[in-house]
Order: structure tokens, then sequence, then C-alpha cells
């Protein structure tokens, strides 16, 4: 089956290929090739089955073109497009707050690029935060395996920078200094909500 990006670029739907490069790696570190939104489900699950929070990933918006209707029982979806989400990618309650969040990588190890948000994700979280829930942005630098959670409030200063002229990225500076790391844990594996109790005392 194959899918087409919003950019036009075609994504096939077919088994996974086998990665023999650095099996002896893959061994000695375990999850540590995992990506950032599996740990995010991972952690997720973790939080639900503790009765902790509950927070889920959003699907992405799928729009059919081609369907193969050969019969009713064996109709195959032969062409579709990722439809472009309008909010972020999670959402949830969390001590009887409402939590949305974005999770966004780079290989980028100096800087993290503004691109990988869009203007109607900005505008989501600014509408959230004006009615009083807790949003914020989950950042990973993929080279480092550095992890931290930036406040909604924070992004929007680095996002009204960068409408007003300025740079198109953060600088791994700046992240750091309003930024709260995470370090990787077993269960969970990435306790966002510990920062989040911290830092808005739930």
């Amino acid at each position: 089956m194959e899918f087409n990006y919003p950019n036009g670029r075609k994504y096939r739907v077919g088994p996974p290929k086998k990665d023999t490069h650095n099996v002896k790696n893959s061994i000695t570190y375990g999850k540590r090739g995992m990506t950032l939104e599996e740990d995010l489900n991972e952690t997720n699950l973790f939080y639900l089955s503790q009765g902790i929070a509950v927070i889920h990933k959003k699907p992405t918006p799928v729009q059919i073109v081609q369907v193969d209707y050969k019969s009713r029982s064996t109709a195959v979806i032969k062409e579709a497009y990722f439809r472009q989400a309008s909010t972020t990618d999670y959402n949830g309650v969390f001590n009887g707050k409402h939590i949305d969040f974005e999770a966004k990588e780079t290989q980028n190890s100096t800087s993290f690029p503004l691109k990988n948000f869009h203007e109607h994700q900005i505008n989501h979280m600014k509408n959230v935060l004006n009615h009083g829930g807790i949003t914020f942005v989950i950042l990973r630098f993929a080279k480092t395996e550095e992890i931290y959670l930036m406040e909604g409030q924070d992004l929007m200063v680095y996002w009204d920078r960068m409408k007003g002229g300025g740079r198109k990225s953060i600088t791994k500076e700046e992240v750091i200094a309003c930024g709260h790391r995470i370090e990787y844990g077993f269960h969970p594996r990435i306790d966002y909500l510990k920062t989040i109790r911290h830092l808005y005392s739930l």
C-alpha cells in the first residue's frame, strides 16, 4: 500500500527492513535505538497502567484517495495521503490538569530548528495556555541522546523572535538555559511528568 505525505513524497507500507549494521551495539545498549515517539508511547502506557495519568498520542489523520473494491469484504486501500495534523501530538489529563505537548527531535547538535514546528501547532499551544492548560515541547538531540522539556511560554519567545526576523532556531545554549533536562530511565523511559509535577506543584 502506498501513502503520500503532504509534500508529495511517497511512503510505502511493508515489512521493515532488517538492519544488520552494528548488531553488537544494539545488544549492548538495549533500547537506546528507540525513537522519541516509541519512548514516549512506552512512557504513557506506564503512566496509564500505574494510574498516574491518561495521555495518548493522537493518530495522524489520513485522507483516502483510492480504494480497490473487488468485493466488500476484501476492499483494499491503494492510495492515501497523510494529512497535516491541526494540533499537537499528545494530550490528556494529569492530576486534574489538561496536558498538551509536542515532541520533536533533531540531528543538529548545536541548535534546534524552529522549522520543525508549524504555525497551527504554535497557535494551538497558545490557546491551551489561554485556557489554563499545561503545554510544552519535548526536544531530543538525537546525536547526543539529550532530552529537554521546554515550557510552551518559553517556546513562544523564540518563535516570536523568528517571526520578527530573528534566527530560525533555538541554540543549544538557550535550550539548556530555559529547558529542563530529562534523563532516560527504565520505567518510565522518559519521566516528563516528574518535571511537570515539580514546575506546577501537582
